[in-house]
């Protein structure tokens, strides 16, 4: 052994009835001087020697073992990785998708037989199109009007809107694997889908009454598209952030809000009118309408009285005609003569006749009572 203070016996190289840092048996250091660390700093590397060779010899078949287990346990410790709490973790081995792991200490093959990809699958993302930073003042500042979007009636509007998105919990790999540029691909289907829906609607309805219709449209035609690439983007809701017509046609179209308001004002007053008339008016119908049946009852009723006593009337003409003929003679000549004044003359009283005025008795009744009033 190298260290020349060795005491013979057992080989020990610490001296007889010391502890290994040079202290006696009873630990501590009462009376005696510090130990000295470089004489120490040499007993270790003796000791090592041996297993890393001395003299110039070179490492030992033990250092080059050693070596190699503490580059495998490194190398495999590169296999053990963290997802966070909004993350989910894609193993890869050799480049294909084998699994999903969620948060937590997970392993993997090591790198380069394995890969990790973490996708944040919680985190909700904003995007907004057609929106100005607030320090730009003119239009013409703004490189690509992105915003101006031709209505189906060939008018411009500005549109900024808003899409918020986040990465489908349920199918991640998508998203990794089957899109290169995923907000670039939402923005340039969002700004897409914005122009058709617009462009079948006219711009009164755009910025008056279909604002909801518009964001639930864009939202669907967004999502089924995605869908249909099969990226793994879920789209949660698109806001119009404005709707306007551009700046030089502003004044003429808040006329035209202002004759649109004036319109629906008349329309809820016709709407009150026409809820007060119409009962009255459906009231006086019915009324007429009771009347017309009626009349319509009462005028049956009598035809078929008029009917039937002509029936009667014929059977009794039947058994005794003269007899019936010359009632019905009288009864005619009674309704026609009776409420007229009569001048009988009396053609039994030969060549000189002279004509016998005919009174009444009910004229005379009536002129008798006439006479007790006065």
């Amino acid at each position: 052994m190298p260290w020349s203070n060795q005491s013979g016996g057992g080989g020990s190289w610490r001296p007889q009835g010391q502890g290994p840092w040079g202290q006696g048996p009873s630990g501590g250091n009462s009376g005696r001087q510090p130990p000295d660390f470089e004489d120490l700093v040499r007993r270790l590397q003796a000791r090592l020697g041996g297993w890393f060779g001395g003299g110039g010899e070179g490492f030992s078949g033990k250092a080059i073992l050693f070596f190699v287990l503490l580059g495998v346990l490194g190398w495999l410790a590169t296999g053990l990785y963290t997802v966070q709490p909004k993350e989910v973790g894609l193993n890869l081995v050799f480049g294909r998708y084998v699994g999903t792991v969620g948060p937590g200490l997970n392993v993997n093959w090591p790198y380069p037989i394995g890969q990790v990809i973490k996708v944040p699958v919680l985190d909700t993302r904003t995007m907004e199109i057609g929106v100005r930073s607030p320090d730009v003042v003119s239009r013409t500042a703004r490189p690509n009007d992105e915003g101006l979007m031709l209505t189906g009636d060939d008018n411009i509007v500005d549109i900024d809107f808003g899409v918020q998105w986040q990465v489908d919990p349920s199918r991640p790999q998508d998203y990794a694997f089957n899109i290169e540029d995923p907000e670039g691909t939402i923005k340039a289907i969002a700004e897409s889908v914005m122009r058709e829906v617009v462009g079948r609607r006219n711009i009164i309805d755009i910025i008056t009454k279909d604002r909801e219709a518009i964001q639930q449209e864009v939202k669907t035609q967004m999502q089924q598209i995605l869908d249909s690439y099969k990226a793994g983007v879920q789209i949660q809701i698109v806001n119009l952030l404005k709707d306007a017509p551009p700046p030089e046609v502003t004044a003429a179209f808040q006329d035209v809000q202002a004759a649109s308001i004036d319109r629906e004002t008349l329309q809820n007053q016709a709407a009150t009118y026409a809820s007060k008339v119409v009962p009255e008016a459906k009231g006086q119908a019915s009324q007429i309408t009771q009347a017309a049946q009626g009349y319509l009852a009462r005028t049956v009723a009598e035809a078929k009285g008029a009917a039937s006593r002509f029936d009667q009337v014929y059977v009794q003409f039947k058994n005794a005609p003269d007899l019936t003929r010359e009632r019905m003679y009288l009864e005619t000549m009674e309704r026609v003569f009776g409420g007229m004044n009569k001048v009988i003359l009396d053609q039994g009283a030969g060549k000189g006749a002279s004509v016998l005025p005919y009174l009444p008795l009910g004229d005379l009744q009536a002129g008798s009572g006439r006479g007790a009033k006065k």
